[in-house]
């Protein structure tokens, strides 16, 4: 595997002939257009993900059931309980001030790159997405990415979800208008162990 310091010498070796100046310019250039454990955002952005975000297998002592997401907001971490004693633990991003919220729901549904509708009160607070007031089709520029699980409660939806996310910078942080946000890869890894029915534990501290 090359390493980075290879890559670095390699790319100072092509600018030898400039001045030192020019020479940091060009490797400032080269190294952002590479990817070094990061990733890329479907618009091309590049960034890098903190590894404690990275999908990983945790010893977790809660008392949820089986099958369970619990979703812990002040940690930026949603977590699906295994029946080890350990749990599936995922970086998230969550709802800004003012769109927070806790409380029980169950998956009542799950779609494959979902068609995204903002609803009238994001429409009011927002009127260019008045656009999409009959819905964004599914694909990579969509808001909701790769996969969306519908939270209910009481049989209704709560207009709440947990989704991919075409600006997955945003993991970590707290910028969505309630919903739980997932890179694109990790939430299609949850879709698939996710049944419909399932609990889903929001927790705010």
């Amino acid at each position: 595997m090359i390493s980075r310091r290879s890559l670095l010498l390699g790319a100072l070796g092509t600018t030898a002939a400039a001045s030192t100046a020019n020479a940091t310019n060009a490797l400032d250039a080269f190294l952002n257009s590479l990817e070094f454990d990061g990733t890329r955002s479907p618009g091309g952005r590049s960034f890098r993900l903190d590894p404690q975000y990275r999908p990983q297998t945790v010893p977790y002592s809660g008392r949820e059931r089986v099958g369970t997401i619990v979703v812990d907001v002040a940690n930026r971490f949603l977590y699906h309980v295994n029946s080890d004693g350990t749990a599936r633990r995922y970086g998230i991003g969550v709802g800004r001030d003012g769109f927070r919220w806790a409380g029980a729901a169950t998956v009542g549904r799950k779609a494959e790159w979902p068609t995204w509708t903002p609803p009238p009160a994001m429409i009011r607070r927002q009127p260019e997405l008045r656009e999409w007031a009959g819905g964004m089709p599914g694909g990579p520029d969509n808001p909701l990415g790769a996969r969306a699980l519908y939270l209910y409660r009481g049989g209704r939806d709560t207009l709440y979800r947990i989704h991919g996310t075409n600006a997955p910078w945003s993991i970590g942080q707290a910028m969505s208008s309630g919903c739980i946000r997932m890179m694109n890869e990790h939430v299609e890894e949850l879709y698939e162990r996710v049944r419909i029915g399932s609990r889903v534990i929001v927790r705010q501290v």
